[in-house]
Parts: structure tokens; C-alpha cells; sequence
């Protein structure tokens, strides 16, 4: 239906946080590829919450739904910084993983962010052990 939609001119573009999720706005985790397989433009947008007026981070382990609407609309303000970047299309031999990197890293650069290479689902799971090793590993090769 993406696919549909984007090849209709006369449509608008599709909005899509590819991140599947929320985080703490420090970092930009992996993206979900599904968005970087169906061609056409991407108009990357890189968007960091300001949190001295107000947080719009929702850490739902530790606040309830009711809570966080409740902090949400009693907060001063809600401020974010918004910068749109310039668009990019995925290059010949590029597959839809390393092409949502490329667009993750621009977007992380210019929010002043950092890059994860996991997805949303270690914020209610626990890590599998081989990617811990893994890390381990990394690091020790550093070392």
C-alpha cells in the first residue's frame, strides 16, 4: 500500500517514525527496514525534545499512562527542536538496512544524538546473552 501511495504524484508524502518507539531523547535506536524497501524519496527529520519546560519522554516502567498525561498537560511547555534534512534516495547497490543507517546517522549527527544499533524492544526485554558476548568481544578488541 506504501508503494501505492508513493507512486500517486498526486499524494502527500507519508509521515513514519521508522524507530517503531519512543526513547529518552539521547539517542536514535535502530530503524525498522520495511519503511527503506519501497523506494521512492526519503525526507529525513530530525527531532530532539527540549525537557526544561516539560519532558514528552513517557518511561512506562516507571510512570503509568494517567501519570504521564497528567505530567504532560500540567508541564509548562513542551518544546522540541526540528531540523528537516536534505532528502535521500537508497544508491544502486544499496540494500534497505544500510540505507535506514545511512539515513539514522544523518539524523542522529545532526540531533546531536548517538546511534544504537538495537531496536525498542530492550526497553521490555531482557538482552540476549550472545549479543552481550558480542559486545564483549567489541570491546576487548578496543582494549
Amino acid at each position: 500500500r506504501i508503494r501505492e501511495h508513493i507512486a500517486d504524484k498526486a499524494k502527500l508524502p507519508i509521515l513514519i517514525f521508522p524507530e517503531g518507539t519512543c526513547i529518552n531523547n539521547t539517542s536514535v535506536m535502530m530503524f525498522k527496514k520495511g519503511s527503506f524497501e519501497v523506494g521512492g524519496t526519503i525526507h529525513p527529520v530530525a527531532i530532539k525534545y527540549d525537557p526544561r519546560f516539560g519532558d514528552a519522554f513517557w518511561n512506562s516502567t516507571k510512570y503509568s499512562m494517567m501519570t504521564y498525561t497528567f505530567n504532560v498537560m500540567t508541564s509548562w511547555a513542551i518544546v522540541c527542536n526540528v531540523w528537516y534534512l536534505p532528502p535521500m534516495v537508497k544508491e544502486e547497490e544499496e540494500d534497505a538496512v544500510h540505507f535506514a543507517n545511512r539515513v539514522k546517522a544523518v539524523i542522529a549527527a545532526r540531533g546531536g544524538m548517538s546511534e544504537l544499533p538495537w531496536d525498542g524492544a530492550l526497553k521490555r526485554k531482557k538482552v540476549n546473552e550472545s549479543f552481550k558476548e558480542e559486545q564483549q568481544k567489541k570491546y576487548c578488541q578496543i582494549v
